[in-house]
């Protein structure tokens, strides 16, 4: 057993589902396509004004033991977290409905991660080769198939890393737990699995997109991920 990183990432509430190993919060972090970042900002008051709370999501990747977010360096988000402040990072994978004999005894099997630490800024040498991970991460080869960023869209844009150091786990995989006493009441109790699943694509009909075959890239990435009929060469017309 891993133990927790700090007393803030230790998970007290059913204990038992906590994990703290970089392989299960890296995991989880990689089945991602979102986050939630939680910081405190004085947004339009004063700067001597109290702080108050915002949480807003965003995309999100990692790259060895670092999560990565980007945006537009005019975002007040952006701003605020690469003057350093302290955040809280929420990841959270909904895998299914936990149906009980009781009420009170359903729930649902996820997967989490929450992570505390500091967003870096990084630096523009190493841009091009984050977001082409970032690319990656979204259809592995579709980086080789598009116009890469130019420098105008590089420098307008932001790139915060934090580290996964204090980070820890929460996961909930299993059927229901009824009370002993409700086990031979007549009600159905199982598990509902639930995941997201793409359609098929939809091209862009003010380019020259229609009509062309789908990509490599998305072809490979589709029959990884996707549990419908096969695919024609031309998808959405």
């Amino acid at each position: 057993m891993h133990p927790p990183a700090s007393a803030r990432v230790t998970v007290r509430r059913a204990a038992e589902r906590g994990h703290y190993d970089a392989d299960t919060v890296h995991a989880i972090v990689d089945a991602a396509w979102l986050c939630h970042v939680a910081f405190t900002d004085t947004r339009g008051q004063a700067p001597d004004s109290e702080p108050f709370s915002v949480n807003l999501p965003t995309a999100c990747w990692r790259v060895g033991d670092r999560l990565y977010i980007h945006g537009s360096n005019g975002s007040p988000m952006m701003k605020r977290l690469a003057a350093g402040v302290s955040a809280c990072v929420a990841i959270t994978l909904l895998d299914g409905l936990v149906l009980a004999r009781s009420a009170f005894s359903h729930s649902m099997n996820f997967r989490s991660v929450v992570a505390y630490g500091c967003f870096e800024v990084v630096a523009d040498a190493d841009k091009p080769a984050v977001l082409a991970a970032f690319m990656e991460r979204l259809i592995p080869g579709r980086q080789a198939e598009v116009r890469e960023g130019d420098d105008s869209e590089l420098k307008a844009t932001l790139v915060l890393s934090m580290p996964l150091n204090e980070a820890s786990a929460k996961v909930r995989s299993w059927g229901p737990r009824d009370k002993e006493g409700d086990a031979e009441h007549p009600a159905w109790a199982g598990v509902v699995p639930l995941h997201l699943q793409p359609g098929l694509p939809v091209p862009d009909d003010t380019s020259r997109a229609r009509g062309q075959a789908v990509p490599d890239s998305l072809r490979q990435w589709l029959a990884r991920n996707w549990e419908a009929q096969p695919m024609t060469d031309s998808v959405g017309e």
